[in-house]
């Protein structure tokens, strides 16, 4: 029932072949919705045709914002910056104010801090919290001050994807530049020798509609047809500059997974679907949640797994330990990471990025960005957004987001490294009789996590119903994983894969949103069962007053949701079970 992962397929990956495609890559800018773009997607579709994939092109109009020209004017002298996706332009005569010191840009920093009509001066690379909380201070600009000596581009919306007429008045609403640490610090000793010192800020930033593209890819079984379930195998192929690590190498990871995999066709259980995103760094995910809206109803129907990959082969970048995986699929990543390159995966939580665009529809997901620099001293101002605690890693490198990420920052070796971690991920999803989805897994790691926030309520709410669901999900799971043990007939397999998949679709929403399966969330953080944030929250307030009344309104809300999803799951599996001992019997 699971399968091999065929070593002569690994050992045929050919690092060569795809260091072919980064020299392509790096001929080629390729921000959302340039022409530079469709003349490198149309290279990746040719090769794609040549490995026997259906292909199509696709353009859609998607909400992009390409930063220009950016300069910051002090009474010292003019000072090296850049802007930023979705910040404001300013005027043609920049904006002046004073400026107010917010340090990280911590909640707790902005408070009790005036800021209205002020420019703020921050630590860090330029994100989508600090610029929302930013604009609902009444700030008129902010200034990043970067962690070293280089520049991140980075796209500041909280809004997934492309704005709808409700969403369009979170845009960021101030004028948004980063500067060397050298030129921040120098500011700040300014700032430091007189509190009414004023810098100008100049911002030029191309936000519009535009068309942009997504190539499709699509291979059925060697007995399959264009109805069958697919592994859905994902990556954006737009990049800021000429992008060859972030993203073409996860590109060239992409299409050498798929050409290897198709040398063994006969062997897949379900189809294959390789899709390149534009949208990704302009336009906050939005082809990729275009594509969810438009298709909704198929990949509800026949996407089964999302695999998405980011940032593979970089230079030095030999740590893969703390890529992130769905808990029904953490059993699938500690064993392609160990066989693959002798790491123990660290059971990371999928991060609320990367054109994770399917929760909604019920898809899990494993991976985003694999690869990282290993921890050290230096600053990495990728680490700051691929999440901090004890990891191993420490961000893709210097020069990711800059200028400077080109075929000199890649290296062969963990290219090809990195593409049989993917490759032998996405073999098993192709290739066992059923699909790697662990709910027991998931019923642990729910549970888990309820008995932590039912330790900071006791007496508060009455959570049992949830505590009891998630444990009973856990026995059910377990038992039918089991059972999966014992088939050996198709019948069977696609009885067993229905299930799984049924699950999927009522607890990956629970899981990772708090909007309804045909919205999105905001592009921030979002911590496990996000709709339980009213449960959390209990624990900082007294019980019996008019806060706490309000969260319980809340938090019976959420305990419904919650407790619905996983009384369908855990019915889903029972009757499957039931079905399948029948059948035996």
């Amino acid at each position: 029932m699971k399968a091999i992962v065929p070593q002569d397929l690994l050992n045929s990956i050919n690092g060569p072949l795809m260091w072919e495609h980064l020299v392509e890559f790096s001929k080629w800018r390729k921000e959302s919705g340039i022409d530079e773009e469709l003349k490198s997607l149309a290279y990746i579709q040719a090769q794609m045709n040549s490995y026997g994939f259906k292909t199509d092109l696709i353009l859609h109009d998607a909400y992009i914002s390409l930063p220009q020209k950016a300069r910051i004017v002090t009474p010292d002298g003019e000072h090296r910056c850049i802007t930023h996706s979705f910040s404001q332009s300013s005027p043609a005569e920049g904006i002046t104010a004073g400026l107010v010191d917010v340090g990280s840009g911590s909640a707790a920093e902005f408070a009790g801090k005036d800021v209205r009509g002020k420019i703020v001066i921050v630590d860090g690379v330029a994100g989508a919290v600090v610029s929302q909380r930013a604009t609902e201070a009444g700030a008129l600009g902010q200034l990043h001050v970067s962690p070293h000596e280089h520049t991140h581009e980075m796209c500041i919306s909280p809004v997934w994807g492309s704005p709808t007429e409700q969403t369009v008045g979170n845009l960021p609403q101030t004028v948004v530049v980063s500067t060397p640490l050298e030129n921040g610090t120098a500011i700040r000793a300014k700032l430091a020798e007189n509190p009414d010192y004023q810098v100008t800020l100049h911002a030029d930033v191309d936000t519009r509609w535009r068309k942009t593209p997504i190539l499709v890819a699509d291979l059925p079984s060697a007995t399959g047809d264009d109805e069958e379930p697919f592994v859905f195998f994902t990556g954006h192929h737009d990049t800021w500059y000429y992008g060859v690590m972030d993203n073409g190498g996860a590109n060239a990871t992409m299409m050498e997974v798929g050409r290897v995999a198709a040398e063994r066709r006969d062997l897949w259980q379900r189809g294959l679907r390789i899709v390149f995103w534009s949208g990704h760094s302009q336009g906050r995910y939005s082809g990729s949640t275009w594509y969810a809206e438009e298709h909704w109803e198929e990949l509800e129907k026949r996407a089964l797994v999302h695999v998405n990959v980011d940032s593979t082969g970089g230079k030095g970048n030999i740590i893969v330990t703390d890529t992130t995986a769905a808990a029904e699929l953490r059993a699938l990543a500690v064993e392609s990471i160990w066989d693959q390159a002798q790491q123990e995966f660290s059971n990371r939580r999928m991060a609320r990025a990367g054109d994770q665009s399917f929760w909604g529809i019920g898809v899990s997901a494993i991976y985003g960005n694999m690869s990282e620099q290993p921890a050290g001293a230096d600053a990495n101002a990728s680490a700051a957004v691929f999440g901090g605690g004890n990891r191993k890693g420490a961000g893709t490198g210097w020069w990711w987001h800059t200028p400077d990420d080109l075929l000199d920052k890649m290296d062969e070796e963990i290219l090809v490294r990195d593409t049989k971690i993917y490759f032998h991920t996405v073999w098993r999803l192709l290739a066992d009789k059923v699909l790697p989805l662990d709910w027991a897994e998931h019923g642990r790691y729910l549970s888990e996590e309820l008995n932590a926030i039912q330790a900071g309520i006791v007496g508060k709410f009455d959570m049992s119903v949830l505590i009891e669901r998630a444990n009973r999900l856990t026995e059910i799971a377990t038992a039918f994983n089991a059972r999966l043990a014992t088939l050996s007939d198709e019948a069977g397999y696609a009885r067993a894969n229905a299930a799984l998949i049924g699950v999927s679709r009522q607890l990956v929403i629970l899981d990772y949103s708090e909007a309804d399966r045909f919205e999105q969330d905001a592009a921030i953080m979002t911590p496990i069962y996000p709709s339980l944030r009213p449960l959390r929250d209990m624990a900082q307030v007294e019980a019996g007053t008019d806060a706490f009344k309000f969260l319980t309104v809340g938090a019976s809300r959420a305990r419904n949701r919650v407790a619905w999803g996983l009384k369908q799951a855990i019915e889903i599996l029972e009757q499957a079970s039931a079905e399948l001992d029948c059948k035996q019997n």
